[in-house]
This record gives C-alpha cells, sequence and structure tokens, in this order.
C-alpha cells in the first residue's frame, strides 16, 4: 500500500463487474491440534488470531475435555474437512490421551485424504517427540498404566512418523511473534488459489504483458513502494490482466485485495468512498473495521496498513480523489 514494503497495483477498467472468488471447498483451512493447559491463551490464542487476520479460516477446539470423554464424531469430522493440520507439540502435549488420538486421525486423512500436515515444536525439540524423551518418557509410563498396549503402541508409532513432517522448531529464546509470522507465511503458500479470482478462460496475448508487468513494473522483491496503472478504451482486457497478475502475485503479500467497480460503487454512493474503505480494511486485516468518513478512512488506511507488505488493485477507477482517499500516495510512512 503506502509504505516501504507496499506493492499497490492502481489498474482501471470501464467494464468489471465482477468480485474475488475464493475457491475453498473444504470447512476449515486449518485444523490446530495442541495441548490446551500448555499454550491455548497464549502462542496458540496467537497463532489462532494471526491465521484468522490472514483470512485463513482455522478452526480451534475450546472445549476442556473431562478425563474419561472421547472425541466428539464433530471434532474428527472438522480433521477430516480441514486442508491442513498444525500440530503443536508443547512440553505436555503427549499427557493428553485427547491429542493423540487427534494426532492418529490426522495421520489418517494424511494418507486417505493427502491432507497437508505441518508439525510446530514449542520449545521442545524434535528428537524428545519422535522419541518421547523427557517429558514426553514421563507422560507415556502414566499412559501405560491406563490404556491397553496397543492403543499405546500406535501413539509411540504416530509421535514417531511426525520426524518426516515438514515443522518448525521455536527455541527457548526466539521471538515468538516473528516465529507465528512464518507459520503464517508457511500456511497461506500451502493453501492452493486462497485469493484466486476467475478470469477469461482462453485470454488472448496475456503472457507477452504479464512478462513485462513482472520484470519491467512490479519488482517484487525490491523493499519500496510501486503504483502501476493500466489503462485504454474499453473491451481490451485491463481487467483479465489485473486479475491475472493478482492471481499470480497475491500469496507473496501480507494483505491483499481486489476491489473491483470502484467507479460503480462510487456513483451508488453520491461520490463517497467510506464503504470501499471499509471494504480494504475488512479484507486485509480479517475483520471489519468501521469508517466514519471518507477523511478518516483516509487516515485509518494510512496508519494501520502502511508498515504491512500489501497487495491493493483497484478496478476501474475514473478520478484522481478515488486514488487519494483509497490508496493515498508512495511516500505515505
Amino acid at each position: 500500500m503506502t509504505s516501504p514494503n507496499a506493492l499497490p497495483g492502481v489498474l482501471s477498467s470501464p467494464s468489471s463487474s465482477n468480485s474475488p472468488v475464493l475457491t475453498s471447498q473444504s470447512s476449515h483451512d486449518v485444523f490446530l491440534n495442541f495441548r490446551g493447559e500448555d499454550i491455548r491463551n497464549n502462542f496458540t490464542g496467537h497463532l489462532y488470531q494471526a491465521l484468522v487476520q490472514n483470512g485463513i479460516n482455522t478452526y480451534r477446539d475450546d472445549k476442556k475435555l473431562e478425563k474419561g470423554e472421547e472425541i466428539s464424531p464433530a471434532l474428527l469430522k472438522a480433521i477430516e474437512e480441514s486442508k491442513i493440520s498444525l500440530i503443536i507439540f508443547s512440553k505436555s502435549y503427549a499427557s493428553s490421551s485427547w491429542c493423540l488420538d487427534e494426532l492418529l486421525k490426522i495421520l489418517e486423512c494424511k494418507e486417505s485424504k493427502q491432507q497437508k500436515v505441518l508439525a510446530v515444536y514449542y520449545k521442545v525439540k524434535p528428537s524428545t517427540v519422535r522419541y518421547q524423551k523427557n517429558s514426553f518418557k514421563k507422560a507415556f509410563a502414566e499412559h501405560e498404566k491406563r490404556f491397553d498396549d496397543a492403543r499405546v503402541q500406535s501413539w509411540k508409532t504416530a509421535l514417531n512418523q511426525t520426524a518426516g513432517l515438514s515443522g518448525f522448531h521455536l527455541k527457548i529464546d526466539q521471538d515468538e511473534s516473528k516465529f507465528i509470522q512464518k507459520i503464517v507465511q508457511k500456511v497461506s503458500t500451502s493453501l492452493p488459489n486462497r485469493f484466486h479470482l476467475d478470469v477469461a478462460e482462453y485470454p488472448v496475448g496475456i503472457e507477452s504483458r504479464e512478462d513485462y508487468i513482472k520484470e519491467k513494473l512490479l519488482c517484487i522483491e525490491e523493499n519500496d513502494v510501486r503504483m502501476i496503472g493500466i489503462h485504454g478504451i474499453g473491451g481490451i482486457g485491463k481487467t483479465t490482466i489485473a486479475k491475472h497478475m493478482y492471481n499470480l502475485i497475491a500469496e507473496k503479500f501480507e494483505g491483499r485485495c481486489f476491489l473491483a467497480d470502484v467507479r460503480e460503487s462510487s456513483k451508488q454512493n453520491r461520490g463517497r468512498l467510506r464503504q470501499l474503505q471499509e471494504k480494504i480494511l475488512s479484507n486485509i486485516l480479517g475483520k471489519s473495521q468501521r469508517v466514519d468518513d471518507d477523511d478518516h478512512g483516509m487516515g485509518l488506511i494510512r496508519d494501520i496498513l502502511c508498515r504491512k507488505k500489501i497487495l491493493l488493485v483497484l478496478d476501474d477507477v475514473d478520478r484522481m480523489d478515488q486514488l487519494k482517499k483509497l490508496c493515498g500516495k508512495c511516500d505515505w510512512k
């Protein structure tokens, strides 16, 4: 947007009326498997909020199960219908038979449904999990008193299998906020076509324009602000190019928004842009954001988003004040 890391694409088209279409068919993007007593209100809570704010539909079971209580069919269904399962191994993870049963279901879905599984080692070593050492060894000593050998062995095998999973290891002295951002980025890039927009089935001549925009104009890896305009007469494919480029690069940003029909929306609201400003903020922040008037919205966009790496596409812009109040200037800081 308007920060040293931002990359707005200001793209205009007189004819587009399509809105972004998300392609997710599953009930949830991510299922969180974790030991609640350890990290529910700190690490897991912060991770959950970060995922949701990035538009990732995340399932977190907040029910506190009692001893002897079985995992509900609804919970097993949530695992089955998630695209990614995120296993958070903490110090007392293995003391929970419910976490271990969830792990069995997750690995079952990995094999039967090719579900993506990521492991997070929260201040425990991967080798501790794999070979059940230290706190995990103590937990299994207790399990062996309560459960039959076959069930306990299935848990041990499941933990051993986690060695082959893609994972993140948070050490005791690491910055948790940066660690969470790495996880969110990995999850985001692992979800196929999260922000995919419908584009013409057989676009003609788009490859040459794609190469020119990527190589000569965007320079995504550079740490600066870019504003790019696509202009021309109606019907030449400006919106198609904008959507195509959005699909190619949207996942590289912390936040993104494709705002269609700016001209028409502005007319319907008598030139006021408050609702469009609210849509930009809501899409990027992952939560509703109230805007009182155009000037208030402009200030919020500048102050809230200026330090994020943002992709903003404005489609069908026909007045300079729309640019001013929706994306500001390159030197907004």
